[in-house]
């Protein structure tokens, strides 16, 4: 049935042909149904990207084990690199990042995975805060520009940081983790002339 009103404001009714009543009905059908299709994996999708779970382990400053479903995730947290345990400040990263987050429950937003199985994400604690920028914000972490090259968030808090000064930033030349990490890898010899190879 389809109502119009006449440039005289006189209501008429006409009705449509049967098989353009079938059509529309047959569309709105396939529109809900696609909605619904379309939704579940999405939902699911968003569930999976965020999680919420216990830290039972924190293994380094940027490196966690937190329970999910009744079993341990390994998460590296994104955007960041905190010095290696041997170098300057690593012990302490590890200290900061446990006294915050070890036996409390909190939230992981996903960023995908890292070639060693672990899951990358932000962690959020009880209070909301962001443990990847706490740890920058301390000077117990590097803004990881490799793996989050447009976080500007990230790249303001490593700034402030710099200029007080703060945890590994006292030092006059800090050695980013990556480098030292790739220092390790040299041969002992390589090492010992202080030549780096190409």
């Amino acid at each position: 049935m389809k109502m119009t009103i006449s440039s005289d404001g006189k209501r008429t009714e006409k009705c449509l042909p049967a098989s353009q009543v079938f059509k529309a009905k047959v569309l709105l059908i396939l529109f809900l149904y696609s909605c619904v299709v379309y939704a579940e994996p999405l939902a699911a999708e968003n569930e999976q990207r965020q999680w919420s779970g216990k830290v039972i382990a924190v293994k380094d400053g940027d490196t966690l084990g937190i329970m999910k479903e009744g079993r341990q995730i390994n998460v590296r947290l994104y955007g960041i690199d905190c010095p290696e345990k041997f170098q300057p400040f690593g012990r302490k990263a590890k200290e900061f990042a446990s006294n915050l987050v070890f036996d409390k429950t909190v939230k992981v937003i996903e960023h995908g995975g890292d070639r060693y199985g672990r899951t990358i994400g932000e962690v959020f604690l009880p209070d909301h805060r962001s443990l990847n920028h706490e740890l920058v914000k301390a000077g117990f972490a590097w803004w990881y520009i490799r793996y989050a090259p447009k976080d500007a968030e990230l790249a303001e808090i490593e700034r402030q940081a710099r200029e007080k000064r703060l945890g590994l930033w006292s030092d006059p030349r800090p050695i980013p983790p990556w480098e030292y990490r790739k220092m390790q890898r040299m041969p002992e010899k390589t090492k010992r002339s202080g030549k780096v190879m190409k």
